[in-house]
């Protein structure tokens, strides 16, 4: 297949998850129909290096999380980063509850190895996948290997549409919150305040390069701050972070890349890249897997979903927003992103509805999210690789 080909392909299989996800109002995320367009691609007709051949490699990949990190801090502020503690501690009290279940139930339903094997990429994302699977290479259990990366793949066919269905039941009492109650909407209104930024360049100066430029050098501040603290700060929290100060000094403006112009090109290059570990799957192997894939997926979101309902009220959120959170361990960034963003973009009706929706759910996703997958899932599995 010709590079261009490649290209339109990768962007065909994008764009029907959009419009599936936009025909069901959301029911059927858009990222879960795409997943399913690429597995099935890969076991029949798609080239195994096709995102590679889009130009969505790991070189893109590297470049673009840090700079869609940095622009998602600008949509956020201090403040309301403080104020996620309560995300982050639902979010490791899910993981918590996650373990728990899988160690135990699971662990008298199948082989102990093969339920470590499997648990740190149901509490996380890529790195921890392939850090348990090379791990179990190592030490010769390469019937196992194979395992977390199948985890990583399909525990989203599970969280995806049941995150979506949190956040839509969370998106309609915000609404209604908004429209009923004052302060909801001087609320709303302060959110949009705040995230002015005060520039004296002229208009005409600030192109998207410069935007770029800047985003960048951020990101690259960021990215050294954690090589120098030798990442004492998981490096993405960092990047979100320092958009969020660059953004309050004026350096950065409110939604950067998207007024550059090229916000929805990195997500959704990101995205293919994503997808793209799908092409190791074969449909034998997985077969063999398939019972314990899908008891410890249900075992790992009732472990989450019992200790959302047991702390929920104890943080101040609503049940469907602490379950929400606690799920963002199964696929974190940009998954988290774009399940919560195809939500408010389908509950809200205008800009206001739409910016307080976003600052009311988008920062308890991204950081729930950080939390997880970034940090937490790696931690399990460098203490669970030292259990075999």
């Amino acid at each position: 297949m010709s590079l261009l080909g490649s290209f339109v392909v990768v962007m065909a299989a994008l764009f029907i998850g959009e419009w599936v996800s936009t025909k069901t109002r959301a029911m059927v995320p858009s990222i879960f129909v795409t997943a399913l367009i690429f597995i099935i691609g890969f076991w029949t007709i798609f080239p195994k290096n096709i995102v590679e051949q889009a130009t969505f490699g790991l070189n893109f990949a590297s470049v673009c999380v840090p700079l869609l990190l940095v622009h998602l801090g600008t949509t956020m502020n201090i403040r309301e980063l403080i104020e996620q503690w309560k995300a982050v501690a639902i979010a490791l009290l899910g993981v918590c509850g996650t373990i728990l279940l899988c160690l135990t139930i699971g662990a008298l339903l199948f082989d102990w190895h093969t339920v470590l094997s499997a648990v740190p990429s149901l509490v996380g994302g890529l790195v921890a996948a392939l850090l348990m699977s090379e791990n179990l290479k190592a030490i010769n259990l390469d019937s196992l290997a194979a395992l977390p990366i199948y985890m990583l793949m399909f525990h989203g066919i599970l969280g995806y549409p049941l995150t979506t269905i949190l956040l839509k039941k969370e998106g309609n009492r915000l609404k209604k919150e908004f429209h009923q109650n004052p302060q909801a909407m001087t609320g709303a209104k302060e959110v949009a305040e705040r995230t002015k930024v005060i520039t004296k360049i002229p208009t005409n100066y600030r192109t998207s390069a410069f935007a770029l430029a800047r985003t960048g050098f951020v990101a690259v501040l960021a990215v050294l701050f954690g090589t120098v603290t030798n990442n004492v700060i998981n490096a993405n929290v960092v990047c979100l972070i320092f958009g969020i100060v660059f953004c309050q000094l004026g350096f950065l403006e409110k939604d950067i890349l998207k007024s550059a112009g090229v916000f929805n090109w990195l997500i959704y290059g990101l995205t293919a890249y994503i997808f793209a570990q799908l092409s190791t799957t074969t449909p034998s192997s997985l077969l063999g897997f398939i019972p314990e894939i899908l008891v410890l997926m249900v075992l790992s979101i009732f472990g989450m979903f019992l200790i959302s309902r047991l702390v929920y009220k104890w943080f101040g959120y609503s049940k469907e927003m602490a379950m929400a959170t606690a799920l963002t361990a199964l696929f974190g960034f940009p998954a988290d992103y774009i399940l919560t963003n195809d939500v408010i973009k389908e509950v809200a009706e205008n800009e206001k509805e739409e910016a307080y929706l976003t600052a009311h759910m988008m920062p308890k996703m991204l950081v729930g999210g950080f939390a997880t997958v970034s940090i937490a899932s790696i931690i399990v599995a460098s203490v669970f690789i030292k259990l075999f």
